[in-house]
């Protein structure tokens, strides 16, 4: 299998990252994985999409640090490739870390693997799934039992009146941010400050306001989901507990604000939730997926390059990366079978 991965910036990749040990286990495996950043990509006369790529030389890694090493290194493979030569497109960047400082670099992997998938390259989660979620407001598009009370806007009398209605307690963050930039907790006793945390958030995007869940206190659980179901062997969950480090007084569990992670216990009422919202998952084509849930409620919805998944086969000694190569080999093998004749969106989650 011929593997290409998009990424942000190869140079700001990190060992720890779920996508290099996605990598590392496909080349471990006897893949060749091809890296690319949004910045790589170009469409020639000849109507086909290429990008500046690089692959490691085959051998086995051990490290998430000794495979960016060699992914860096003169040794690395360095070549234009057509997008064509994929069997496989995994879209591993984050759109909302672009939205600053390189705008026009948000829907690239989303523009240039749709060329890709007229060929017949399996892209991954689906593009034109993906081109609906760039921003939060996704979240909204799933049943409301499924996510707390939410207002998108731009109005700060709104935004107060909201937070009145929710006995002073709320949680403001922007529509396109991420890893808990600009996310901020409204209390009843800071109405002096919210004006400033308003003008925060509004200052580069709209205001999402969501009613604070009082469980959101001890952390949230980030739940993988394989085309559409809970990522799981022999009982065993990909699956993490992200709490706040104690007496830090920052109420955000992303791993990337310094929280700290834990095993998780999926119970009943998780997996009821992943009911609720796995016929749209499907249906948008979204094979790789991270829940963020507090209590039965769920927070987000990560669809673009869900992390997290060192953690969570630290904590259950299941090679979880190896089962999601298996899937994507699985992937080719059908289309291959069928000629190429599934749509992308059904081999998403097939």
């Amino acid at each position: 299998m011929k593997l290409g991965i998009v990424v942000n910036d190869i140079a700001t990749e990190r060992a720890g990252y779920t996508t290099t040990h996605l990598a590392m286990a496909a080349t471990n495996l006897g893949h060749e994985v091809w890296y690319m950043g949004v910045a790589d990509f170009a469409y020639d006369p000849d109507e086909n999409a290429h990008a500046r790529a690089r692959s490691v030389p085959m051998r086995r890694y051990r490290t998430g640090r000794s495979y960016l090493g060699w992914l860096r290194g003169e040794e690395a493979q360095a070549r234009r490739i057509t997008l064509e030569e994929l069997d496989v497109l995994l879209l591993r960047n984050d759109p909302a870390e672009d939205v600053i400082k390189r705008p026009w670099a948000r829907l690239a992997g989303i523009n240039f693997s749709r060329l890709a998938m007229r060929h017949g390259v399996i892209v991954l989660n689906d593009p034109d799934g993906l081109a609906q979620a760039v921003n939060k407001m996704y979240l909204q598009y799933f049943p409301e039992q499924a996510r707390p009370a939410t207002l998108i806007t731009r109005d700060p009398r709104e935004i107060k009146e909201f937070i009145r209605s929710q006995g002073g307690w709320g949680v403001l963050k922007p529509l396109s941010g991420s890893g808990g930039h600009n996310v901020f907790l409204v209390r009843p006793d800071e109405e002096a400050n919210i004006n400033q945390m308003i003008e925060a958030v509004s200052a580069e995007d709209y205001v999402i306001v969501q009613e604070y869940l009082r469980e959101a206190a001890a952390g949230d659980t980030r739940l993988f989901l394989m085309n559409g179901e809970p990522l799981q062997h022999q009982g065993k969950y990909a699956a993490l507990h992200r709490a706040r480090r104690p007496g830090d007084g920052d109420m955000r569990s992303n791993m990337t604000a310094g929280a700290i992670s834990r095993p998780a216990t999926i119970d009943d009422d998780i997996l009821e939730l992943v009911e609720i919202v796995r016929p749209k998952l499907i249906q948008d084509g979204m094979f790789l997926v991270g829940l963020d849930i507090v209590g039965n409620k769920l927070m987000e919805i990560n669809v673009f390059s869900p992390g997290g998944m060192l953690s969570a086969e630290r904590f259950t000694d299941v090679p979880f990366c190896r089962l999601i190569i298996h899937a994507l080999e699985h992937k080719v093998e059908q289309m291959r079978r069928y000629h190429h004749r599934l749509s992308n969106r059904e081999i998403a989650t097939l």
